[in-house]
């Protein structure tokens, strides 16, 4: 992305998926700021990143933060919703909190931010919204309805709002990741891992660089005639 300096927010920045997006904004020489629960989750972490302890799901937090940013920078131009858990269980012996949690992280959180900081953009008339959702999402997995309803939620929530803020130059879109190289993939027992393995025709994990360098074309002024649009980021996988 060679466009002039854009200020972004990347919610979950401090690892993973997130971290990765984080990072190749910055050698892209973007100011990127990203958020976790805690602050101490940056430690160790690029320094050049700029932390905010926020609660994602919290709508009060998030406001918050979008001001912050703005009060700081004087606009926002990208908006990366990447906080995410999993409370993975079979539906009959899933707790209702598990359901709560990861509907409120993923979901709710994406409606927050969505809500603030497309209002920042409306008013700017110009910005970029990229929803994390997953493969998941789209194909569903047994043992995962909440983390799936909820990127499949964030899927729906992407194309409503792609619509409302279009004529404002406002794009938002979502990236479908399938199974990537992160902590959370490498804990998978091996023959749980070998069959995610088998099941995908590129027969390897994805890498979080990868992801990231599609949310940075999407962030870019070249795509601004892309919008409402899930892409996956998957190997080939499929059903």
């Amino acid at each position: 992305m060679n466009d002039p300096t854009k200020i972004i927010l990347i919610t979950g920045g401090s690892r993973g998926i997130g971290l990765a997006i984080a990072e190749f904004f910055l050698n892209q020489g973007h100011t990127v700021y990203a958020t976790s629960r805690i602050i101490e989750d940056f430690q160790g972490v690029n320094p050049a990143i700029k932390p905010i302890a926020s609660d994602a799901s919290d709508y009060s937090s998030c406001e918050e933060t979008v001001k912050h940013i703005v009060a700081e920078e004087g606009r926002l131009d990208v908006l990366v919703n990447n906080a995410g858990i999993t409370r993975d269980n079979l539906v009959m012996r899933m707790k209702e909190e598990d359901w709560d949690a990861v509907i409120n992280v993923n979901l709710k959180s994406a409606y927050n931010l969505c809500k603030h900081a497309g209002y920042q953009m409306v008013r700017q008339k110009s910005g970029r919204i990229i929803n994390i959702s997953s493969i998941v999402g789209r194909m569903g997995q047994a043992g995962q309805a909440n983390y799936a309803a909820s990127k499949a939620g964030m899927i729906g929530l992407t194309k409503s709002l792609a619509a409302e803020f279009a004529a404002r130059n406002v794009t938002v879109n979502a990236v479908a990741p399938g199974f990537i190289e992160t902590k959370m993939t490498e804990v998978l027992p091996e023959d749980i891992r070998q069959k995610y393995l088998d099941a995908i025709p590129a027969r390897r994990l994805g890498k979080p660089e990868e992801v990231a360098q599609l949310i940075s074309f999407l962030a870019s002024d070249g795509a601004g005639y892309i919008n409402g649009q899930v892409i996956n980021v998957c190997g080939g996988l499929h059903r």
